[in-house]
């Protein structure tokens, strides 16, 4: 394939007024032709813009989302940001961070020291563009191998032409890699670690349920169709609140974004899903543990009516785990929309500032 039938891949560069703006016109240049180098499989089509994006001061989540936007409008399909906004992941300064749910970067320009900047800059951006597509600079030749099918992907559009189900299947199909990639960056199943409104709701959900000769009856007379119902019902809740409750749901503005809308939304989902679905397996260990070792057995034959089994254990800790889940749900309603976002989608930091 030639160079100019390759498919191609639009990196836009996005930097707010003054230096960053200066600096991203040389960089524009000068990382089109190290990424071409790179990876020459695909063509690179980069833009520097100007735009100051956010008033500061501003934190990393307000920044993503504004450069989310710009790329939205551009129809690119991946965004570095050029800050002179100083970044922290952790309280400790860091030169950039990425987001590959999102297709963004930040780098920021104060903690890149006023030596050698344009050197630095471009260091840094290159390794914030592989962090975006999956791979480390330093990767061995099947990471790269496939961080090459990524970029196909990233680049190859799906014909505008066809509708709904038919397009959905044509961009998921097309592009299970460059997702799953996505979903794997995200760390799903982090996601119920760092809401501690949801985790700390969920465990005092299940502890009271535990304790509660109601639910014993309950768990009891339901049978596993029922209790199966109940399970998906709670997890569904608590996906449901963290996506809407956080609007993490895009809406396409146009056609031409379809696409990049509905990776997006698929990635995020998935993850949120993941996230879900691990919180409530731990629930569910913890919950039988629990009920093993507090509930004792004649006064649980007591409650029942009947002698205990160790399938009465199951049924009551999968019940309590899915209250347990619900009351997640409510807990995650609580959380901050920036506690939700930031838990959903992983920053990965580049390099720390010296």
């Amino acid at each position: 394939m030639s160079q100019a039938a390759a498919p191609v891949v639009q990196l836009g560069l996005v930097a707010a007024p003054g230096t960053p703006a200066e600096l991203a016109g040389w960089l524009a240049g000068e990382l089109g032709r190290e990424l071409a180098a790179a990876h020459p499989q695909v063509r690179w089509e980069v833009r520097a813009v100007e735009d100051g994006l956010v008033r500061p001061p501003a934190d990393d989540d307000e920044i993503v989302t504004a450069t989310r936007r710009r790329l939205l409008a551009e129809d690119w399909d991946l965004a570095l940001a050029l800050t002179d906004v100083p970044l922290e992941v952790d309280r400790r300064p860091v030169v950039g961070s990425a987001s590959p749910v999102h297709g963004v970067a930040l780098l920021s320009l104060p903690a890149l020291g006023a030596v050698g900047l344009r050197k630095r800059a471009l260091q840094n951006a290159l390794g914030l563009v592989h962090t975006l597509l999956g791979t480390a600079e330093d990767a061995d030749a099947d990471d790269r191998a496939a961080m090459g099918r990524r970029l196909r992907e990233l680049a190859t559009d799906p014909a505008d032409g066809t509708a709904g189900v038919a397009f959905t299947a044509r961009v998921v199909t097309g592009n299970l890699r460059l997702l799953l990639g996505m979903v794997r960056a995200n760390r799903p199943w982090r996601l119920a670690v760092q809401l501690s409104r949801a985790l700390t709701a969920a465990i005092a959900a299940g502890v009271f349920a535990l304790i509660t000769p109601d639910i014993w009856a309950l768990a009891d007379n339901s049978g596993w169709p029922r209790l199966t119902v109940i399970a998906v019902g709670s997890v569904v809740a608590v996906v449901v609140t963290l996506v809407v409750g956080a609007e993490l749901w895009e809406r396409p503005r146009s056609r031409r974004v379809r696409k990049q809308v509905l990776l997006f939304n698929v990635a995020t989902t998935a993850t949120v899903v993941i996230g879900v679905l691990t919180l409530y397996a731990v629930l569910f260990v913890l919950a039988l543990a629990g009920a093993l070792l507090l509930v004792v057995g004649s006064l649980f034959a007591e409650g029942l009516g009947h002698p205990v089994h160790l399938s009465d254990y199951l049924e009551l800790a999968w019940l309590t785990c899915s209250l347990a889940t619900v009351g997640g749900a409510l807990g995650a309603g609580l959380e901050s929309d920036e506690a939700v976002r930031e838990a959903a989608y992983t920053y990965r930091s580049d390099q720390p500032a010296h």
